[in-house]
């Protein structure tokens, strides 16, 4: 099959890139549109008890979107009643707003700071999604300052949090991107010795990106799609086009070196490098769609966009690069840069002679490693699980501003309080007897009842303890098993209640995506090796990667060890985007062991041993591998520098997981796994064979 599409496409090579270039400018035209349709949200089980609470409480009113802090510019807040209390009734008097409520208009000593000079003011919007937060905010600020008549006024809450976190990951993806495709660039360059080779594999990731886009925004138009999935689009798109690029770009210039025939060096990289190519697509693509079995549509956001990047990627490699070498032949190496050497050799001796060093002592290679992945795994052993907040913002931001007050100045403070909303009416006499059970609870310092809508009482349970902590989340289950008044519901909302609800709907799905992972890696590793030791030992050694990745992951974004450098504020480690390192590494590291696989399979086929296999398909693809590798983890890494504390996290994690999975796990496991395991490396039961005789893709 791949011969007759490699054939095609060198017989109408032309054809196929002037429709490639008319497809390209179509999806560019669709994708334009997806920025205006993405949304922020999605952290949340739509069906959580904690989101059904807070629509009902945007129903009464008592939803606080916007939280505006207040400071007096001298003595206290008492002395600016007068300003405070018109400041309030002017923010309640907009249109889009439905409630606002403040110190000064209801006296709650939860609302004013413990040394009297700020206050807090509780504004509901009627529509918390659209722009009317930032236009609440214009309608109250003077200047810069926000001064209100002595009081300087600055706002945050979750409202202001979502709109400064977009913001951010958007400033921050354009520093990333300014930093890592001039980089790679100069790095492909050295790689290929050859402008004109170091330039396709950025013109495959242009296709990915911009056909990705498409799909985001055409799937945007009939359901949600998280804003952030943009950000997996940049940076998978152009890690997956080097990767095959690297792979198909290599073979076809030793392939071309064998005779110089160009269209049968063509022909032969797809059959060859292609095979491997849409293997790897298939093990990344099946390790994205475990996202899809979690309800948050943040997670199921990111296997739209994995999936379109590997799909369209795959389909780019097999056709417009293989119509890019047939049209470019040997000019593929022009402009030739003097000062590069460029990989033009099939062999790497340095990976080649370690390969045979591993292989005689695979015992002694094997330990230390393992040693060391083991010990810097042993930090997740405290890993501790929470959801973005104001803390993943720089502290240069007003709204993080806002929330480093309402921790440190408001201890009891209302606005992260648990929000308790019962289903029907209760009457005088049970709802004080229910607020009084709650008041009993361990940790609550106030319960107070909000407002009493027709049909619904909202209640707010006050507590010291951190929204993220363990105590909230327990005081979350303990308010729940409180009994409601006879004949009501009671639903338990806000902060703390949304990251209980979201770690269980996680913990839910969680087995059935490692399920997924683990048998789609199998059934794709088997019908592309016919070995069933194979598979089990690349899920072992990639959980043994990502063990030690998450433990780096804990050291440093929950016991700080670079929160000076990095410049980011300790706190539980983000569970979705965990999830998404997770899926993103398992997916890239089968894609490295797909290409050495492929050329170990190739020389055992030749007729070579067992050691001189793998000898030879190190040395033929190590040189590729950790090219491939390092310039991946450039594009990773830039996400560094951002200051939003999650894509730093996402940066780091999926960079350094690339890095040890195309070294140690390349250069020192696989060569002595093959050496312990012998003729046993390949073993299938007789049954399987003949299955994969039948079903499983070769290149002949």
């Amino acid at each position: 099959m791949l011969d007759q599409l490699a054939a095609f496409v060198v017989r109408h090579a032309r054809a196929v890139l002037a429709v490639a270039v008319v497809v390209l400018a179509g999806a560019g035209v669709v994708g334009a549109g997806a920025f205006g349709q993405l949304r922020s949200e999605g952290f949340t089980d739509p069906e959580a008890e904690s989101v059904a609470a807070a629509e009902l409480i945007d129903a009464a009113g008592g939803q606080a979107d916007l939280v505006l802090l207040a400071t007096a510019g001298s003595g206290t807040v008492d002395d600016a009643a007068a300003a405070g209390t018109a400041l309030t009734e002017r923010i309640a008097a907009d249109p889009a707003v439905t409630g606002a409520r403040s110190y000064w208009t209801t006296g709650a000593p939860t609302l004013r700071s413990e040394d009297g000079t700020q206050a807090l003011v509780l504004v509901t919007l009627a529509d918390p999604d659209s722009d009317a937060a930032a236009a609440v905010v214009d309608s109250f600020r003077t200047g810069d300052a926000g001064d209100q008549e002595g009081l300087t006024v600055v706002a945050g809450g979750p409202a202001v949090v979502q709109d400064d976190v977009v913001e951010q990951v958007a400033a921050d993806l354009l520093v990333a991107e300014a930093i890592a495709v001039p980089l790679i660039l100069v790095l492909l360059v050295f790689a290929f010795g050859s402008l004109v080779a170091a330039l396709l594999p950025l013109a495959i990731g242009a296709i990915a990106i911009v056909g990705t886009f498409a799909e985001l925004a055409i799937l945007a138009a009939n359901t949600d799609v998280s804003v952030f999935s943009i950000n997996l689009t940049t940076a998978l798109g152009l890690g997956l086009a080097i990767d095959y690029a690297l792979l198909v770009v290599g073979r076809f210039r030793e392939e071309l070196a064998h005779d110089g025939d160009v269209p049968a060096a063509v022909v032969r990289t797809v059959r060859t490098a292609g095979r491997a190519v849409v293997f790897s697509g298939l093990a990344v693509a099946a390790a994205l769609a475990a996202l899809l079995v979690f309800p948050l549509y943040f997670l199921r956001s990111f296997a739209y966009a994995g999936i379109g990047v590997v799909a369209i990627s795959v389909v780019a490699v097999l056709t417009v690069l293989p119509a890019l070498l047939t049209v470019l032949g040997h000019r593929v190496d022009a402009g030739r840069v003097p000062w590069t050497r460029g990989a033009r050799s099939a062999e790497a001796p340095f990976w080649g002679r370690l390969a045979r060093g591993v292989m005689r002592r695979p015992a002694l290679a094997v330990l230390p490693v393992a040693g060391v992945l083991l010990a810097l795994a042993a930090p997740v052993l405290d890993i501790t699980f929470g959801m973005p907040d104001d803390r993943v913002l720089p502290t240069s931001a007003e709204s993080r501003q806002v929330g480093d007050a309402l921790r440190d100045d408001f201890p009891a403070g209302e606005a992260n309080a648990l929000d308790v909303v019962t289903t029907g009416p209760v009457d005088e006499a049970a709802l004080a007897a229910y607020t009084d059970r709650l008041a009993g609870l361990p940790g609550v310092e106030v319960v107070e009842v909000q407002s009493s809508a027709p049909g619904h009482e909202l209640i707010s349970v006050v507590t010291a303890a951190d929204p993220t902590s363990g105590a909230a989340r327990d005081l979350v289950r303990d308010v729940r098993a409180v009994p409601p008044p006879d004949g009501t519901d009671a639903l338990v909302g806000g902060s703390s209640a949304q990251l209980v609800d979201t770690l269980d709907a996680v913990g839910a799905g969680l087995p059935v995506a490692a399920a997924m992972i683990a048998l789609t890696t199998f059934v794709i590793l088997f019908l592309f090796t016919g070995s069933v030791v194979q598979p089990v030992r690349a899920l072992l050694s990639n959980v043994l990667v990502l063990a030690a990745t998450f433990g780096v992951l804990v050291m440093v974004f929950q016991d700080g060890a670079l929160s000076s450098v990095l410049g980011f504020t300790l706190a539980p480690l983000n569970t979705a985007m965990l999830l998404l390192v997770f899926c993103i590494v398992f997916g890239l590291s089968m894609d490295y062991e797909v290409f050495v696989m492929s050329r170990i399979r190739e020389q055992l086929d030749a007729g070579a041993s067992i050691h001189d296999a793998t000898v030879a398909g190190l040395a033929r693809t190590g040189r590729i591998v950790t090219t491939a590798a390092a310039l991946l983890a450039v594009s990773f890494f830039a996400f560094i520098t951002g200051q939003v504390s999650f894509l730093q996290l996402f940066g780091l994690g999926c960079g350094l997981a690339i890095l040890l999975d195309a070294t140690v796990v390349r250069g020192v496991l696989v060569p002595a796994s093959m050496r312990l395991l012998g003729r046993h490396a390949w073993y299938a039961p007789r049954a399987l064979r003949r299955l994969h005789a039948r079903v499983g893709l070769s290149e002949a």
